[in-house]
């Protein structure tokens, strides 16, 4: 949750991600930071290089997120979740990490440790993030892979 808030603090995104103004920030932060921007020994170019790297993974994470990527995406989404059981989780924070069974990696924000516990002591765990992690978090996919998890 903290980098969902730090993202959207640096692109100036209130609520809701809309592409057309997350894009448009991002042009404008990607011009002011661009390493190419400062001379070789001026003592911004290190910043620009770590800032240009947060902007870029910061896009990324966020286009990830958007509605219209979420809607896009909703039919693999819904396959993955009704047809594949979970394989393998990973909890972090308020982070949770699902590893289906077909290879796909979602990861779920706000997933607090009491629910964690929950889920891992359920009778059935993929019955159990039906009904109480899949429609209540918000997720995105995962860049990581079966073989990296």
């Amino acid at each position: 949750m903290k980098r969902i808030h730090e993202y959207k603090k640096l692109f100036g995104v209130e609520k809701n991600i809309d592409l057309k103004l997350l894009k448009r920030s991002y042009r404008d932060l990607v011009k002011e930071w661009h390493p190419d921007k400062f001379q070789n020994g001026d003592s911004m170019q290190k910043e620009a290089e770590i800032q240009s790297r947060k902007i870029i993974d910061g896009y990324h994470f966020l286009v990830s997120m958007a509605p219209e990527t979420k809607e896009k995406n909703l039919p693999a989404y819904t396959d993955t979740i009704t047809n594949s059981p979970i394989l393998d989780y990973f909890h972090k924070g308020l982070l949770l990490e699902i590893t289906f069974t077909n290879g796909e990696t979602y990861e779920y924000f706000g997933v607090t440790k009491p629910i964690y516990i929950k889920m891992i002591n359920a009778a059935n765990l993929n019955r159990f993030a039906k009904r109480s992690i899949y429609p209540k978090y918000n997720y995105r996919k995962s860049k990581r892979t079966l073989q990296e998890a």
